[in-house]
């Protein structure tokens, strides 16, 4: 396997609590979330977020607060220096995602919403 760890986003502990769950809940053990950029949407890309049970051999991987989060080379610059977060706020649970202002706009809140 040719994985390597990488700082391609940042997980806050929200996210990765919501990870966890959402693992727990599906019966894995190993929390591993599979990030994916692909094309379409309004803004020109959309995401896929599913859990995993490993990470594939090519992958970039993220561990932060207990959590593994593997991003595929190909969508790993489109994501850089993002932070993957979640909000449970009064006006309903959500998933966010913030991004540097260096590069187009991507909208992480799409990228995020596959996890509720």
């Amino acid at each position: 396997m040719d994985t390597q760890r990488a700082d391609v986003l940042a997980v806050t502990e929200s996210a990765a609590r919501r990870i966890r769950a959402l693992a727990e809940r599906e019966g894995r053990s190993q929390p591993c979330l599979r990030l994916r950029v692909v094309a379409g949407g309004c803004d020109g890309f959309s995401y896929r977020l599913g859990l995993e049970d490993q990470p594939a051999g090519d992958d970039l991987m993220v561990t932060a607060h207990g959590v593994l989060v593997v991003v595929d080379p190909r969508s790993a610059p489109l994501v850089q220096g993002s932070t993957l977060g979640f909000s449970d706020a009064l006006l309903g649970r959500r998933a966010q995602g913030s991004e540097p202002e260096r590069r187009p706009r991507v909208r992480m809140r799409r990228l995020v919403l596959g996890l509720i």
